[in-house]
């Protein structure tokens, strides 16, 4: 796999990335019985819908918002009708459980002498809610969230947005991984470059940007730096 040139800073995607949106769903799994499988699916379909949706009809809340949103819609489409539940799993989501190379490899990332940062739909509060529970403060230079400017991936704002707070005047010197392929796609047309992180395969989206590389694990990354 040839590896990436001239890259100063590594920019992570947050949820589906470093940390398993899947996890809340999981952990209540015993409780949610037959319907744990469809409402993490749906729950995660009706979250960026309504982010892309949002954003197309210029009418911004923020990732909070939207999540709550999102399941609420799920659980009334699949007739779970349980309020302890519902704020169990929004509780759980300020928590997501991190996948587990993700520390190790951040670790490999910086000691390569690249910059990290997260660049996320998320909020800040999320953000850092998420972060502190998986005890990686100390592995991003800093934690970036579209509250900044209003509006949600794929906006080129996003990306740009990034450029900007790293300083980075010239986008092929960022790196950004992710492993949604909507964002990773949207991220190379912009011109970063990019490593889809295929966790569990999938194809690439009828969309315009291919990515640089693809890898199957966040360990595999800092081998690409030169």
């Amino acid at each position: 796999m040839a590896g990436l040139e001239g890259i100063r800073a590594c920019v992570f995607d947050a949820y589906g990335t470093l940390f398993d949106v899947n996890s809340p769903v999981q952990k209540l799994a015993t409780e949610i019985g037959d319907k744990a499988n469809d409402l993490a699916r749906l729950w995660r379909q009706k979250q960026l819908e309504y982010t892309w949706l949002r954003s197309l009809m210029g009418v911004h809340a923020d990732f909070w918002h939207v999540t709550g949103d999102a399941l609420d819609f799920s659980l009334e489409a699949l007739k779970i009708d349980d309020v302890g539940l519902r704020d169990e799993l929004m509780t759980l989501y300020l928590k997501l459980d991190a996948y587990p190379e993700v520390a190790e490899a951040l670790q490999a990332v910086r000691a390569k002498s690249k910059r990290t940062a997260i660049l996320s739909n998320g909020s800040p509060s999320m953000l850092d809610s998420a972060v502190r529970a998986a005890g990686l403060e100390k592995s991003f230079d800093m934690v970036l969230s579209v509250e900044d400017v209003g509006i949600y991936k794929p906006s080129r704002r996003v990306y740009r947005h990034a450029m900007q707070k790293l300083q980075i005047q010239d986008a092929p010197s960022i790196c950004f991984v992710s492993a949604n392929s909507w964002d990773a796609q949207a991220a190379a047309q912009f011109g970063f470059q990019v490593v889809r992180l295929a966790r569990s395969g999938g194809q690439d989206d009828r969309i315009p940007g291919k990515a640089a590389a693809r890898i199957e694990t966040l360990a595999e990354l800092a081998a690409l730096l030169a």
